[in-house]
């Protein structure tokens, strides 16, 4: 299928909203994507700036403009013969007052008709919070909360309920707990139904008609003022700022089927599953048949209206069962798809794809037995940026950062260290859930009934720790057969690392995580094998995006170029034949798949990551640079602020990520000169640094910020970029950044080019028509300027003239756009060709990458050179043709001489290329081949197009 060529990822939020959207559909259409892909649409919490925080998957977001603006978007799309491609996140709603779900089971507890739909575990040791959920909410602990008066006992007439008021939230009061208050209140009747109300989950269907029928009685009864006076009066003597009052509050809080608790609570206490550590964002039990329709309900709506030609789904790893999620998507998907109104748009799909959001390790492939069309591009961005970086620049940088930090180099050291971290803080609720399972599993046993839960905690801990994908798949049938060179290796590491008894223990684990089928035991073994394999496969995954994304790569500072999202960092460089492989592995089992380089996700811009590969090429003299800064640097530190006056200055590792920072994103418009200019690059600046200190979590921490430090960091930095004890330093960082500024851009056109060729569906982040040189979230999500792309996408853009002053990024806009047309013109060619990698011949064959696509007659040839940063002089992209020397490309065609002969169309310069054509060796072949020489004699990027039934 061609109808989904290329998407335009928008990030929607209540200052660009779907009204805002339909001013570009004509701007994204003459720039050549055929969908745009949006960030989540259904309702999330009030003024949110990414849609990740749902709190209704029932209704479009209001203050997105609601399903009427989707309306006119679709229309407008459709009119352009365009179409839309929804971010879905099925994982994880948004708690609070308003979601109606969370809400409800707050009210009702495991009751509620709700309850299935989170994954709360209602059954724990403690008694404190057996049948009731951990909500760890509150600022300060609990009995000092209770005694503050911040907690105020209120009526809410919308959702008719007796309430807890505590700052932003609102805790519902169950209904049983309410005798008193209403006997003492004067309504006798309600209190006595409030009294009579059953407590057992096995009658939850009376409780709810009991409760039903309260609130619309207790709203009737409060409509009169002089109920409103009496409970008024009451709910006074519930207010925790006297001895009494606290007294009657906590025995109240006693009967609800929540526990409030300090906010720190929740990583070791936790009954419930979360996004992560992020205590508001809730788990969501999409593996049940009628929860996976409730959560969807409106997602299938659209797809059948014919409104949304295809799914991208959040965090699919976060998922009991994420094979079995994508497979009865799918089918709904197809189904639903077949009855989608006639159209006569070509971008309309027959297939609707369904792209997932997954993190493959370098070794890892996704399966193909799921049913959907691919991941949406992380691999590829890590391929394509590990493509760009010079391994001979893997020492002297390793050595540098190593030498001054006084931290190991080696990537997979440090994200051990973080797996460690992540098990005993931030995520050792989730580790203590899991070893439950598991402890439930030995016991079930005679055989295994002595593995205590303290020798599980020490196997388990070591074998997530050196576990080294986000997760394995196993279900009833066990693990399956691609997983299990993973679970092994991790199994052996884990040896290494316990005791004698402690293998016995990881032997049981091997079995009972998938190793035997837990289909093959009757009940309850079964069940709770089943429920130990989702609650460790639910772990293994959070705490490898902890460890690495934000962790370990906040602590690495070899090149930061080699450390975003989806990346693998330990990898310093890959050659040619890597690329060429995974391409080839795209195009056989998932040619649909995204290609990216830019995400709502990345911590740093593409162009950010561009601009430092090239570091590589200048790693021994960048190396040497940074040397003199630090000496440099001593004036700045000691500039008399009262931070610095303290003593405190920032460590070693922090200032060598900065220097790094500000080489890769220093604005090319800059001057170290422009006062306002630099102030507002430092607040760009001190935020990223921020973040970076809080997420390393080496001085400073999310939970426990180190103030000082982070001030101290702060200062350094604002003094760096505006003071002038910091120009010589500023100056010297800003003629690196210029230096190897052009090399940067160089790396961001070849990206371009190879995302917009290679297997795949492109996809264009917003704005990065131009540089990125964006940091991470929320940088990388500031206003666009669409007003100014719109105009030089109007304006000509000669590729050969743009690309000499390429500093204001329209010679990127202008790849792009020649790219998407390439596309629009050969849909079928780029969609379904073949994939033939052209190896180089030559002395400098090394620094180029070239492959060849063929459909039918149709046919191109990309050619990009790499790691030529350093030949680049002066103010253009161009590198003398004479550098190639006699570096040639071959492949063979099977046509005969006269065909080979055939000129081809360079598609970037419009000029037209005859190559030269012999016999092959082998006789049976024609053999073609050029010198690099004369393909890159204008750029260093060269994209031949023939169509031999018709014109080339």
């Amino acid at each position: 299928m061609t109808s989904l060529r290329a998407t335009l990822r928008l990030q929607f939020h209540p200052g660009f909203t779907l009204d805002d959207a339909c001013e570009l559909v004509e701007y994204c259409s003459a720039l050549g994507v055929s969908h745009l892909y949006a960030s989540p649409l259904l309702a999330s919490r009030t003024d949110s700036t990414h849609g990740y925080d749902g709190i209704d998957p029932g209704r479009i977001d209001p203050q997105l403009g609601g399903e009427a603006a989707l309306g006119r978007l679709i229309e407008r799309l459709h009119a352009h013969d365009m179409g839309l491609i929804m971010d879905i996140v099925p994982n994880h709603l948004a708690i609070g007052h308003e979601n109606p779900w969370w809400q409800d089971v707050l009210l009702m507890g495991e009751q509620s008709a709700r309850a299935h739909c989170f994954d709360i575990d209602w059954r724990v040791p403690d008694p404190a919070l057996n049948g009731r959920m951990l909500l760890p909410l509150l600022g300060d602990t609990y009995g000092v909360v209770l005694r503050s008066g911040e907690l105020q006992p209120e009526f809410d007439a919308a959702a008719g309920v007796l309430q807890l008021r505590y700052h932003e939230h609102r805790f519902p009061l169950a209904m049983h707990s309410l005798g008193d208050i209403l006997r003492a209140a004067g309504a006798e009747s309600l209190a006595a139904q409030a009294d009579a109300l059953p407590l057992s989950p096995d009658e939850a269907e009376r409780a709810r008609s009991g409760v039903q029928g309260m609130r619309a009685e207790l709203g009737q009864w409060l409509a009169g003022e002089t109920a409103q006076r009496d409970l008024a009066r009451v709910l006074v003597a519930y207010q925790g700022d006297t001895p009494e009052g606290a007294e009657r509050l906590h025995a109240l809080l006693e009967r609800q089927w929540y526990r409030l608790a300090w906010w720190r609570t929740g990583n070791d206490e936790l009954n419930w599953r979360r996004f992560f550590d992020i205590t508001e964002l809730a788990g969501v039990r999409v593996e049940l048949p009628e929860v996976f329709e409730a959560v969807h309900a409106r997602v299938f709506e659209l797809i059948e209206r014919g409104w949304v030609d295809g799914l991208r789904i959040d965090h699919v790893d976060g998922l009991a069962d994420p094979r079995g999620y994508c497979r009865r998507l799918r089918a709904r998907v197809d189904e639903l798809a077949a009855r989608r109104p006639a159209t006569e748009r070509s971008s309309a799909p027959a297939r609707l794809p369904i792209l997932v959001e997954k993190i493959l390790a370098e070794d890892e492939q996704l399966h193909d037995d799921w049913g959907v069309d691919g991941d949406t591009g992380y691999a590829f961005m890590n391929s394509v940026n590990a493509l760009q970086h010079d391994p001979r620049g893997e020492m002297p940088l390793a050595t540098l950062w190593s030498s001054l930090s006084g931290r190991t180099a080696d990537f997979r050291l440090e994200t051990l260290r973080a797996r460690r971290l992540m098990l005993g803080s931030l995520l050792a609720s989730e580790f203590e859930g899991c070893i439950r399972a598991l402890r439930a599993v030995a016991i079930s046993h005679p055989a295994s009934r002595d593995l205590t839960a303290g020798m599980i905690r020490r196997a388990l801990r070591e074998l997530v720790v050196q576990f080294g994908i986000y997760r394995t798949y196993a279900d009833e049938h066990g693990r399956p057969a691609v997983d299990e060179p993973h679970f092994q290796r991790a199994l052996k590491a884990a040896r290494n690392c316990v005791e004698p008894p402690g293998q016995q223990v990881l032997d049981a684990l091997e079995k009972w995580l998938g190793g035997e089928a837990p289909g093959d035991f009757d009940e309850p073994e079964c069940t709770l094998r089943l429920r130990a394999i989702t609650r460790f496969q639910q772990l293994t995954s959070p705490v490898a995006a902890k460890a690495v994304e934000d962790t370990a790569g906040y602590r690495s500072g070899v090149l930061l170029s080699r450390s975003d999202v989806g990346f693998e960092a330990s990898t310093f460089a890959m050659s040619v034949a890597h690329f060429h492989a995974a391409n080839l592995d795209r195009h056989a089992r998932f040619p649909r798949a995204m290609l990216t380089t830019a995400t709502h996700d990345h911590k740093r811009g593409e162009d950010v990551r561009a601009r430092l590969a090239a570091l590589s090429e200048w790693g021994s003299e960048y190396a040497e640079a940074v040397r003199h800064w630090f000496v440099d640097a001593g004036a700045l530190r000691s500039q008399a602020t009262p931070v610095i006056d303290s003593g405190i200055t920032p460590l070693p590792a922090d200032e060598l990520m900065l220097y790094q920072i500000l080489a890769g994103a220093w604005p090319q418009e800059l001057s170290p000169d422009d006062a306002a200019g630099l102030s507002e690059f430092a607040d760009r600046i001190e935020a990223w640094q921020q973040k970076a200190l809080r997420e390393a979590k080496l001085t400073s921490h999310w939970l426990h910020p180190n103030t000082a430090y982070e001030q101290a960091c702060r200062a350094f930095t604002r003094g760096l970029l505006t003071s002038p004890a910091g120009y010589p330093l500023r100056r010297s960082i800003h003629a690196m950044a210029m230096r190897i500024a052009p090399a940067g851009a160089l790396n961001s056109l070849m990206q371009t080019l190879l995302r917009m060729t290679s297997p795949g569906v492109p996809d264009l982040y917003q704005g990065a028509e131009y540089w990125d040189l964006s940091l991470v979230d929320p940088d990388n999500r500031r206003p666009v300027d669409f007003a100014m792309r719109q105009r030089t996408l109007a304006g000509p853009q000669p590729l050969v003239e743009l690309h000499k002053h390429w500093r204001d990024g329209h010679v990127k806009q202008a790849l792009v756009h020649m790219l998407l047309l390439l596309r629009q013109r050969y849909p079928a060619l780029l969609a379904e060709g073949d994939y033939q990698p052209l190896p180089a011949e030559g002395e400098r064959a090394d620094q180029v990458v070239a492959f060849r696509r063929r459909h039918g007659q149709q046919q191109l040839v990309v050619v990009a050179a790499r790691h030529v940063g350093t030949l680049l002089e002066g103010e253009t992209l161009q590198i003398d043709p004479k550098y190639w020397g006699r570096t040639r490309l071959r492949w063979f065609d099977e046509s005969d001489m006269q065909i080979c002969r055939m000129p081809w169309m360079d598609w970037l310069t419009g000029r037209t290329v005859t190559l030269r054509c012999a016999e092959s060796s082998l006789g049976r072949s024609m053999e073609q081949s050029v010198t690099l020489g004369r393909l890159l004699t204008e750029l260093p990027l060269c994209l031949l197009v023939r169509d031999d039934a018709g014109d080339p």
